[in-house]
């Protein structure tokens, strides 16, 4: 069989009331080159069964099912490994894809050959229009001093196959995954920047991103660690001025948070995270 052009990774795990929607969205896509992946993390619902159904309609669709239950960033790497496109796209079992949205995220992808990702659904940047290319210095510089960009989802991204198995994929950190994979790619690869309108981010209870702030020292420690990483794509003025910087705000953070009470963020880790951040 012909290798698909684009394959699109669902990674699903009790959502009956979401997958559906998900799966439709996919299947209106104007491009039809694709394959379409899902990979059930053990729903105790009707998700597999919803899924399933589709499996049997069109052959595009396939179906895996984890012998254990793997969690976010592991299934993510888990759909990847049974993908046969040139590119990778993310679409969360509880997330949508515009009809359009794989034809222009793969047109603005090919017409930038030597870019090694892609994120959408970015603010517009006043100096110019979208698509266009960062290197990985400016890639850096974008996200620390610009309007930023490490922050997406993997919705947002499109991703080389090629490029996703050369860095391993994603490393199983909870809730920030994504953001630490993408100081990775953008140590080694350019990144293309494509604008909003081409997928939708549901927002419901049910989502972990909901607990983001029990988990920001998680992100502090990522910020600080890939701005003192030796392949950092920056010299060592600039990303010594990036860290000073960085550190500041999480300091200026943390004693917010003890000032207010908000024992999340200090109670039991102020003073070793505050040893740390000023190393």
């Amino acid at each position: 069989m012909q290798r698909p052009l684009v394959s699109v990774l669902m990674t699903a795990y009790n959502r009956q009331k979401y997958i559906a929607n998900a799966i439709d969205s996919v299947l209106a896509s104007t491009l039809t080159d694709f394959e379409l992946i899902i990979t059930d993390d053990g729903s105790k619902d009707e998700t597999l069964a919803i899924a399933n159904k589709y499996r049997l309609a069109d052959s595009r669709v396939k179906v895996f099912v984890n012998e254990n239950n793997l969690g976010d960033y592991p299934n993510r790497n888990k759909a990847a490994s049974y993908a046969s496109g040139k590119y990778l796209k993310y679409v969360d079992a509880d997330d949508y894809i515009y009809p359009w949205g794989l034809q222009i995220l793969v047109e603005m992808m090919e017409q930038f050959p030597e870019a090694g990702w892609g994120l959408c659904s970015l603010d517009q940047f006043l100096e110019k229009p979208f698509p266009f290319l960062l290197s990985p210095a400016e890639a850096y510089l974008y996200n620390y001093k610009g309007p930023g960009l490490f922050h997406k989802a993997p919705l947002s991204s499109i991703i080389r196959k090629d490029v996703f198995e050369a860095i391993g994929g994603f490393n199983p950190i909870r809730m920030a995954g994504d953001f630490e994979m993408w100081h990775r790619l953008a140590q080694r690869y350019p990144v293309l920047l494509m604008p909003h309108g081409i997928v939708w981010y549901r927002e419901h209870g049910e989502q972990e991103v909901n607990h983001y702030r029990q988990h920001i020292k998680i992100y502090e420690e990522i910020k600080i660690r890939y701005l003192r990483d030796e392949n950092i794509p920056l010299d060592a003025a600039t990303a010594g001025g990036l860290l000073k910087s960085e550190k500041k705000k999480i300091l200026k953070n943390l004693l917010y948070a003890l000032a207010m009470f908000r024992s999340y963020a200090v109670k039991d880790n102020f003073v070793r995270m505050t040893q740390y951040y000023v190393r």
